[in-house]
């Protein structure tokens, strides 16, 4: 029998390769030759195609495909209060290529009120059929990746209490995620799923 609700028997994280389309938007963003809402409008286009596909191969879930971030962690954690993106000496080297040399920072307390990833899921929700899942980095992700040394020591002398600003921030985000009508929230970087009941 197949199953009608999550967790279902194929699933993927969210992440799908971006378009040369979507690509060259953000270039010609960055260049100053288009608007920010031009390039949500080339990703909008885009992101209902890649719907479309999950749909036709017979998943019974949709993403985004992550196609508005350039960092799946970094765009997520930097939406938070207190959390900030900033540029660091040298990018991550994956299989010979290296990444943008960005990281994060945590500069004040930690923090949830809004994210402009709700908006994306709300996006998602309207565009597709079938189960809408939206991916963000685990809590922990804030320490792990960056580690104590981007954790100001000011704000947070004692990690305790960091670590119960995160818990929290997370609480607040599975919350808004869940008022948005998300019922399919994964974290990743962790083997942890997460069903939003």
């Amino acid at each position: 029998m197949q199953r009608t609700a999550p967790p279902f028997r194929a699933d993927h994280v969210g992440s799908l390769l971006r378009p040369a389309v979507v690509k060259d938007a953000r270039a010609k963003l960055q260049r100053g030759e288009i608007t920010a809402d031009a390039l949500r409008v080339v990703e909008d286009c885009e992101i209902e195609r890649v719907i479309g596909k999950q749909e036709e191969i017979g998943l019974k879930l949709a993403t985004d495909g992550e196609l508005r971030r350039s960092w799946y962690q970094f765009d997520f954690l930097k939406g938070l209060k207190g959390v900030e993106l900033y540029q660091v000496d040298e990018g991550i080297t994956f299989h010979g290529a290296k990444t943008k040399a960005e990281s994060v920072r945590t500069v004040g307390r930690v923090d949830f009120s809004s994210h402009p990833h709700v908006d994306d899921f709300r996006f998602l929700k309207a565009h597709t059929r079938v189960t809408p899942k939206m991916t963000t980095p685990a809590p922990n992700m804030l320490h792990f990746r960056p580690g104590r040394s981007s954790i100001s020591k000011d704000v947070y002398p004692d990690l305790e209490p960091f670590f119960e600003d995160v818990a929290n921030a997370s609480h607040k985000a599975v919350r808004a995620f869940y008022d948005a009508g998300c019922r399919y929230l994964q974290f990743d970087d962790t083997t942890w799923s997460m069903m939003c009941d």
